[in-house]
């Protein structure tokens, strides 16, 4: 029912609103880095986590809802949120918002006994986690509401997910209802969001914390994109085999999307995989993350550089990599209950990289390994860095 929305198409369609949340982007980060060097700083010093948020949360809001949570122009965490159709409109942190959420969704999913309990347990992380639920749903209806109540005008030159949602028809050839658009919509949010963010944040800090990475990265960057460029078209960045790769080894060893969704035997004699039998009943997962670091896949040849603990981009290249590797990435998981929206992950994901890492030169301020929160993803809880305005003849000195 929704599997056109992100046909080759409408992904064609979509570029635009990530290009411009990505100049509004630039645009914050040339004022940071200007007023940093008017003070004589040479970096500006900032948590780039949040900015990532920012803009993720404004990419998904043009492309779910319409229009962007204003995130990066306020270039604070808000958004408006409207439990009912009528209701009262008030404000929320949406990053807090869906991190909370995100933490008991995934706690409850393990356990989803407590969920008729949760918001009556004398534990607050459950109690907030079930706010923060009804939050969320509360923030999609808002926007959702604000959209289909605008006038046709306004809505009609929109080529968005939302508009391609309106379009649906179900097995019947029925129009989706208000609540079914939101609860899609919502989807989206949640799908599209921190995800983004988190795997943005997780890759560079991996290709500042690894020797020569960003090197080879910007040089391979500045030879696709000319100087007058602030934002690169998809078509330009798309198939560069070394961003591709920067790109696959954050995907396989950070893993934001990290825990195994449940899947149940069905009735019958039950599977057996490999030596092991699960009868009928069994609840059974692929965890992404264990899959992405086990030795016997990702380094057969026990090869200290293939560490699958190590970040090492040159894995994906053709002479390196086996069919089994292939077979075992799975950051969208596989077959038909697969990422739908993966196509537009990856545009947006290579969109962003391409930008910020092409205009702008960091210097990594966090000590140690990138601590991270589990809940239904692995997020960073933050990640310190210097940035600056790139010079294009900068060298070795940008990583």
């Amino acid at each position: 029912m929704v599997s056109h929305t992100f046909s080759t198409k409408s992904i064609g369609q979509f570029e635009q609103y990530m290009t411009s949340n990505l100049q509004k982007l630039v645009a914050q980060w040339d004022r940071i880095s200007d007023t940093a060097n008017s003070s004589g700083q040479r970096y500006a010093d900032m948590d780039c986590l949040h900015w990532f948020n920012y803009l993720a949360f404004d990419i998904i809001g043009d492309l779910a809802f319409g229009t962007p949570f204003g995130m990066l122009s306020k270039g604070k965490d808000i958004a408006e949120v409207q439990k009912s159709p009528n209701g009262p409109v008030t404000y929320a942190p949406a990053v807090e918002v869906l991190n909370r959420r995100g933490e008991v969704s995934g706690t409850i999913g393990c356990l989803p006994s407590l969920k008729p309990f949760a918001k009556y347990l004398p534990d607050s992380f459950f109690r907030n986690g079930v706010r923060a639920v009804e939050n969320l749903a509360g923030i999609a209806a808002a926007r959702v509401n604000a959209r289909l109540d605008a006038p046709d005008e306004v809505t009609s030159q929109r080529k968005d997910l939302l508009a391609r949602l309106v379009e649906g028809r179900d097995e019947n050839g029925e129009k989706l209802g208000r609540q079914e658009l939101t609860a899609e919509a919502l989807t989206q949010l949640i799908a599209g969001s921190d995800t983004t963010s988190n795997t943005s944040c997780a890759l560079l800090y991996w290709c500042l914390k690894t020797k020569g990475v960003m090197n080879r990265l910007q040089r391979e960057l500045d030879e696709a994109i000319p100087d007058e460029v602030d934002v690169p078209e998809y078509e330009t960045v798309k198939d560069l085999p070394y961003l591709h790769d920067v790109i696959s080894e954050t995907l396989r060893i950070h893993s934001t999307s990290s825990l195994g969704l449940p899947r149940v035997v069905p009735p019958g004699p039950g599977v057996s995989i490999l030596t092991h039998h699960f009868p009928a009943g069994t609840v059974l997962s692929v965890p992404a993350y264990t899959i992405h670091h086990l030795p016997s896949i990702w380094n057969p040849s026990n090869l200290p550089a293939l560490h699958p603990d190590r970040f090492n981009p040159d894995r994906w290249r053709p002479e390196h990599l086996t069919e089994k590797q292939k077979a075992a990435f799975i950051p969208f998981s596989y077959g038909p209950r697969a990422c739908v929206g993966r196509n537009v992950a990856e545009m947006e994901l290579a969109l962003i990289v391409a930008t910020v890492n092409r205009r702008y030169a960091f210097e990594l301020r966090e000590r140690g390994e990138l601590e991270t929160r589990e809940g239904f993803l692995r997020k960073p809880v933050r990640c310190r860095v210097g940035m600056r305005r790139r010079r294009r003849a900068d060298g070795a000195e940008t990583a």
